[in-house]
Formats: structure tokens, C-alpha cells, sequence
């Protein structure tokens, strides 16, 4: 943990200049223990369920009613070793991180982007808020964050989210008006990490929070270019720079006279926004919301809510744009993605029938071998970078359906027609699992999922009473 010593001295000067008689309670947190914290799934559970369930104490966040704090330091690290976080019942989530995402007022069935999406934390807590209906994009200009991202949505069974790999002006041009919600949880100089993570320290400068500034300036205008009239923007940073927060908002309040800034709620020690630290004194920025370290239990956060007036724009069909033709030979469903051959969506239902209890229906799509279910009312992402366009089955072989994980994880128990309960084995046929062992298992049923105290986890296919482990070699846990 970073202690003020190891923070530059130019930064802690402008802290001072900024807070005055406060900034020696916020030195003061940097002594105190990081919080930790995570955040129900509800596509799986309550938060009430699994707060019973959780084997460490936890206390509830204020501001998030499926957040809670771990309470317990002595098993501090294992909520993220849990076999119920492999399961997707929670997403581990610092307390003060749980605050944007909870004022976007998601509602089932609206269309939803989260500009900046890695690694995953906000858009699956709006995932979890649209329960399983609607339109999520998720975005992340960065590939390798991007691909993280795709991890996380698919261990919280998000089936209607799209993942994608683009710059915020490709997506602005391709879905003008498009989305009733939008989060830009912006990159930023981070100085509401530094008590979490020393290194982000050494990265700081003036001349970075100025590039940061500039960056935000065109995630918002972007932003503000694919909201609906009548939808809702939350701008959020883990900063505590004006520059990037209430000058921010100031500045897109001016270039854009059709938002409005809507008050967000102080509760559980959250703070007004600063007018006095814009360049116009713009009082309306009072109803921004900061999260300092040393008033709550969390770290350095800034949001802000805004409205765009109705007929500011108009929603529009994204079912065109300046993407590239369809490959030749190729029938395209809706979303313009190239759709399976009889032979492959036998392939897959002949696996589903013996295997999954009912039929996962909408409209079917087959990247090379990979086929994907796509997400209700999917737009066209023709010439766009989709990391994962919608639920991953599975892979079509030549005479076979090979399921993926993200299958399993997005059905409840009971829609699978068997089941290998790791519990039944004890806690140590559930290290073997995780670490990718094979098991007995007695019987031969073939493909099967694998639980957890009645949560998938993953696959598994029995033969002749072995049970052969199909967990993820890149989530296999290795020397435990």
C-alpha cells in the first residue's frame, strides 16, 4: 500500500492547496488498510442470499444495494479465490468504484454502452441491473483490456452483452442517438488509486493530468453524440483532479446547452462537487458527488450525472453503417453477422438436446467454427472489432459441438440435464477441479455441467466413470 512518502511532492502540495485544513485527515487515510469489497450478482442471487452464504463478514455499501465491504482483514484475500467467484456470484469491486454505475438508473430492456469498459467491474453491475434484457456494448479501446473485460462478462453469465474493441469516434459515427444509457468511467491520472496501487503513483504530472483532460474531452463528445434525447450520460473518474472532474463537466456543459446536470445523492459520507474549484465558479456543479478516502470506506471517486433534453436527437436503427460488405456466400441475421450453415445448427442442437432442458433461442451467428447466440434487437457490427458478439456456445467440429464456458455460465443449474456437484466430493474434489484434474465420477452420461453448491461452474464430460475436466487452462488454478 502507497504511503504519502512515496507520492510525488508536487502532488500532495496541490492537495494541500486544494483541501487546506481537511488535507490532513485525507494524509491520514493513506495509514489506513485499502478497502475491499464486492458486488452481488443478481443474475445469479440476491445480495441478501449471498451475504448468508459468504464465508468472511462483510457489511453493506450505502450507496449500492448489492454492494458490500469485506469486513473481515484475516480472509481479506480469499473472496477472490472462492469457488463462488468463479461461479460469477459476485464481481470483486472496491466500494467507491460501485458508486457510477449505481446512478445510471439502468432499466431492463434499454439499450445501454459503457464507453471504457475494462475490466469489467461497471458493466457488469449495469448487466446485472438490465437482468438479462435489452442491449449491453461494452467497449475497450485497449485489446489486451479488452479480452479481460470478455473474461468477466462471460463468469457473470451476461448474455446480452457485446464486447467490443473500437475507438469512441468509430462508435459515435455508427450510433448517432443510439442509446437511452451511457457510463464513461474515463481514463484519468488515477490519484484515487494511489493508497491501492504505488505505481500509478510514479506515472503522475501535471502534463499528465493535462493529456488526461483533453483524452476526456473527446470520450465525452463522443459520448454526448450517441445518447438519445431524453437519455441519461454519468461521467466518473478515480481522480481528484478538478481539471478532470468539475472543469471537465463544466467545459461539456458549455459546449453542449442540451444537457443538464441531475443532482446525485450524498449518501453513506459522499460529498457535493467543488464549484469554486471550476473556472466559473458554475455552481450547478455542487450536484457532482466526490468520494474522498478519508470520509468513506473506499477510495478516491468523482461522478456526475447528466440528462439530455428531450428531441435533442431522435433514437435511430443502427442497422447501417460504414462497414465493410459481407463476405461472398454468407447469409447474414440480424446484426449482420454471418449466419450458421444447416449443418452447424444441427451440430448444436443435437448437443442441446441431449444436454440442456429446453432450447436457447434468438438468432444464431458463426464466426469461422465459433457460434454465438447475439443479443435481442442486435445492431449491425459489420467492419466493427467484436470481441465477443454476444453468448459464446460453442465450437462446431467436423462431426461435433464442443460447448465454451461462457454457456455454461450464463444458464442456472437447472437448465442442464446433468450435473456433477463438486461438494458432494468435498472441498478437495474442488481444488481438483479448479486445477483442472480429472475426476471419478462413476458414471457415463456424457457432456455435463459442473457445480457448485448448485451454481455452474463449468464442463465436464463423463465416460466410462471418469469425468474429464473441461475448466478453462487460463483460469486453472496452478500450484495450489
Amino acid at each position: 500500500m502507497t504511503t504519502t512518502a512515496q507520492l510525488p511532492k508536487a502532488f500532495l502540495e496541490k492537495m494541500q492547496r486544494l483541501l487546506g485544513p481537511e488535507a490532513e485527515a485525507w494524509f491520514a487515510s493513506y495509514d489506513a488498510p485499502r478497502a475491499i469489497g464486492l458486488r452481488a450478482n443478481p443474475l445469479k442471487l440476491d445480495a441478501s442470499a449471498l451475504a448468508r452464504k459468504l464465508p468472511f463478514g462483510v457489511a453493506p455499501v450505502p450507496w449500492c444495494e448489492t454492494g458490500f465491504a469485506v469486513v473481515d482483514e484475516p480472509g481479506a484475500s480469499a473472496p477472490g479465490k472462492h469457488p463462488y467467484h468463479a461461479a460469477g456470484l459476485y464481481y470483486m469491486q472496491e466500494p467507491s468504484a460501485m458508486y457510477p454505475a449505481a446512478q445510471l438508473g439502468v432499466q431492463p430492456g434499454e439499450r445501454v454502452l459503457d464507453l471504457c469498459a475494462a475490466p469489467g467491474g461497471k458493466t457488469t453491475h449495469i448487466g446485472g441491473a438490465l437482468a438479462g434484457r435489452g442491449l449491453l456494448i461494452a467497449n475497450e479501446y485497449e485489446a489486451k483490456r479488452a479480452k479481460a473485460l470478455s473474461e468477466n462478462v462471460e463468469r457473470l453469465g451476461l448474455a446480452n452483452c457485446l464486447v467490443l474493441n473500437e475507438t469512441p469516434e468509430r462508435l459515435a459515427a455508427r450510433f448517432p442517438g443510439y442509446f437511452d444509457r451511457i457510463l464513461v468511467d474515463a481514463p484519468c491520472s488515477g490519484e484515487g488509486m494511489f493508497r491501492k496501487d504505488p505505481e500509478a503513483a510514479a506515472y503522475w504530472s501535471e502534463s499528465h493530468v493535462e493529456a488526461c483532460a483533453r483524452l476526456q474531452t473527446e470520450l465525452l463528445d463522443a459520448a454526448v453524440a450517441m445518447l438519445r434525447g431524453g437519455g441519461t450520460l454519468v461521467y466518473s473518474t478515480c481522480t481528484f483532479s478538478p481539471e478532470e472532474n468539475e472543469r471537465a463537466i463544466e467545459a461539456l456543459l458549455a459546449r453542449h446547452p442540451a444537457l443538464e446536470l441531475e443532482p446525485l445523492p450524498l449518501v453513506g459520507g459522499v460529498s457535493p462537487g467543488v464549484p469554486a474549484w471550476t473556472a466559473g465558479g458554475n455552481e450547478r456543479l455542487a450536484g457532482a458527488a466526490r468520494l474522498w478516502p478519508h470520509r468513506v470506506r473506499g477510495e478516491g471517486h468523482f461522478a456526475a450525472k447528466l440528462r439530455k433534453a428531450d428531441g435533442g436527437n431522435a433514437p435511430v436503427d443502427a442497422a447501417g453503417g460504414d462497414g465493410a460488405a459481407a463476405p461472398a456466400g454468407k447469409r447474414r441475421p440480424s446484426g449482420g453477422s454471418p449466419a450458421p450453415t444447416r449443418q452447424q445448427l444441427a451440430l448444436y442442437r443435437a448437443f442441446e438436446a441431449e444436454t440442456i432442458v429446453g432450447q436457447v433461442d434468438g438468432t444464431f451467428a458463426a464466426y469461422g467454427p465459433q457460434l454465438y447466440r447475439l443479443p435481442e434487437d442486435c445492431p449491425d457490427l459489420t467492419g466493427l472489432r467484436a470481441v465477443r458478439p454476444g453468448l459464446h456456445l460453442g465450437e462446431l467440429k467436423k462431426d461435433r459441438f464442443e460447448p465454451n464456458h461462457a454457456l455454461a455460465l450464463a444458464l442456472p443449474a437447472d437448465r442442464f440435464r446433468h450435473k456433477y456437484e463438486l461438494l458432494d466430493g468435498g472441498e478437495r474434489a474442488a481444488d481438483a477441479y479448479f486445477r483442472g484434474e480429472t475426476l471419478a465420477s462413476g458414471e457415463d452420461r456424457g457432456w455435463l455441467v459442473v457445480t457448485y453448491d448448485g451454481f455452474p461452474v463449468g464442463w465436464g464430460k463423463e465416460s466410462k466413470g471418469t469425468l474429464k475436466n473441461f475448466y478453462p487452462k487460463g483460469l486453472r488454478r496452478m500450484g495450489v
